[in-house]
């Protein structure tokens, strides 16, 4: 679609509008000895642990003492190796995959699943581009509209969103949609996976009205393999800040291969003790709080040895084997399914690929690369250690898009990614502002409208720190440049949308 359809459609917008038995003993054994290259040991401070903590210690703990007791099953059954692995103790660490997945989606003490707080706004952890301006999702449900009216039209609309927060997103979508006849008359259903009983109610109460009014219907799954392929709807789907929150697997590669880094309890043995001389000696032996030497309760080990699930997702992908010894990588292969799942649902097999079933946008940190080190944790709009208060904070990672491509490239044509802020000014972001400060009532609204712009494409912000990249159901012969647009390499575009941002700048 090029700059011109964009803008038409703007302008019709209303301005308010494991291993063996005998392997896996032993790298539980050595994984509860100090590994001397990993001396990074993390603390919740010195506050008592949250419930997902005291969870996840009492998780390590419990497989601990499973281990033990099937390692004397084992050993009954191998009498004769009884005295070399006489020595075996399980300290049962965790892979980050686990930590993650108990951190966010623990019924009743994750991240997500608690209603006593917020976790999206100001009086949350963090804020996301929906919430700062309503342009955003005005200008995806634009590229979303257009791909229905290129490749899907003359089918109902079946519009899907993964990880919908608080509905926002999906509300400026519709209500773009509400706005041209052939659109809203086309839109027959809205799916929403969400697995968060909290945010269901808050999505519900911030859709269910303009839904009823349109007459859709609104769906919740608790995973996208709930949601049934179906080409004789055209599928239009969003991501947003979906799969940089999905669980991962931290991967180091040694001589021997692919090991991955797990999570134990307790401080690094290897840790010398440094006592340090006080001006103000203490002698109150009634605190109950651990000083701050004792207050780490988790640390890095490595497994001992590859191990079957290491070694898969180190051969995942061919440019994992490429990197030298010593490399991390953080590797998602919940990411890689579900990548594939919607790539399933955006292919129409029943025409065996002579037509395209829907289009998607998937928008998140990262990159079309492996990162190694760029899990972390925002808690009151900050950044903090992941280790910090689990359960109370937001964790994410680094997407690897080209992870993503590997994993739906056959059933998919997928395009870019872009950085935000190109996407957004190649989609006619400064057209849409001009409308919107025509139609404010004041300077003090024009100028938080275009504050608000601003921010989106900050190139030191979220203009770069996020990618967007689209999807295209796989079909006989090569997409248009229109159904590209505006995942295509325009120097003289990107010169102009530089200018725009200095003049948002200087604005």
């Amino acid at each position: 679609m090029t700059l011109t359809r964009s803008r038409a459609i703007l302008n019709a917008l209303r301005p308010h509008s494991f291993a063996n038995s005998q392997t896996c003993f032993r790298a539980l054994r050595s994984c509860s000895r100090d590994v001397p290259s990993l001396k990074r040991c993390f603390t919740s401070g010195l506050e008592s642990p949250t419930e997902v903590e005291k969870i996840l210690l009492d998780t390590i703990k419990y497989s601990a003492r499973c281990m033990e007791e099937l390692h004397g099953v084992w050993c009954h059954y191998h009498a004769s190796l009884g005295a070399a692995t006489a020595g075996v103790m399980a300290t049962g660490p965790i892979s980050f995959a686990r930590y993650m997945q108990m951190c966010l989606s623990h019924p009743t003490a994750g991240y997500y699943m608690k209603a006593s707080k917020p976790v999206i706004g100001s009086a949350g952890d963090f804020i996301t581009s929906p919430e700062i301006s309503q342009v955003f999702g005005e200008l995806l449900a634009v590229w979303l509209l257009s791909q229905w009216m290129y490749a899907g039209a003359g089918r109902d609309i079946r519009l899907l969103e993964l990880g919908p927060g608080r509905g926002t997103l999906m509300h400026d979508v519709l209500r773009v949609f509400s706005q041209f006849p052939a659109a809203r008359s086309a839109t027959k259903e809205i799916h929403l996976v969400e697995t968060s009983p909290a945010m269901r109610a808050t999505q519900e109460a911030k859709l269910s009205s303009l839904v009823e009014q349109q007459g859709w219907k609104l769906h919740w799954h608790d995973g996208l393999d709930r949601v049934q392929p179906d080409s004789t709807n055209f599928t239009l789907a969003l991501a947003h800040e979906f799969f940089d929150a999905l669980p991962f697997h931290l991967l180091q590669k040694t001589h021997h291969g692919w090991q991955e880094v797990l999570i134990a309890s307790g401080p690094d043995p290897a840790e010398p003790t440094i006592l340090k001389p006080s001006d103000k000696p203490s002698l109150d032996f009634s605190s109950t709080k651990p000083p701050a030497e004792r207050a780490a309760r988790f640390r890095q080990v490595l497994s001992p040895t590859p191990t079957p699930s290491s070694t898969l997702l180190g051969l995942s992908s061919t440019r994992f084997q490429k990197l030298p010894v010593g490399s991390r990588i953080e590797v998602s292969p919940v990411s890689f399914k579900i990548a594939r799942q919607l790539s399933e649902l955006l292919y129409d097999r029943e025409s065996e690929g002579t037509r395209s079933a829907g289009s998607a946008l998937i928008v998140d940190y990262g990159g079309e690369k492996v990162y190694g080190n760029s899990f972390r944790a925002f808690k009151d709009h900050k950044i903090v250690d992941p280790f910090h208060r689990p359960g109370e904070c937001d964790l994410t990672v680094n997407v690897d898009f080209a992870y993503l491509k590997e994993a739906s490239g056959d059933l998919a044509t997928n395009l870019g990614p872009l950085s935000q802020a190109i996407f957004l000014h190649r989609m006619g972001l400064q057209a849409r502002l001009d409308a919107l400060k025509a139609s404010a009532k004041d300077d003090d609204r024009r100028k938080d409208i275009e504050q608000a712009a601003k921010r989106l494409v900050d190139p030191t912000g979220m203009g770069t720190q996020y990618q967007i990249m689209g999807m295209a159901g796989r079909r006989q012969g090569e997409l248009t440049d229109e159904e590209r647009w505006p995942f295509l390499e325009v120097a003289h575009n990107d010169s102009q949308h530089h200018e725009a941002d200095e003049h948002l700048s200087s604005t």
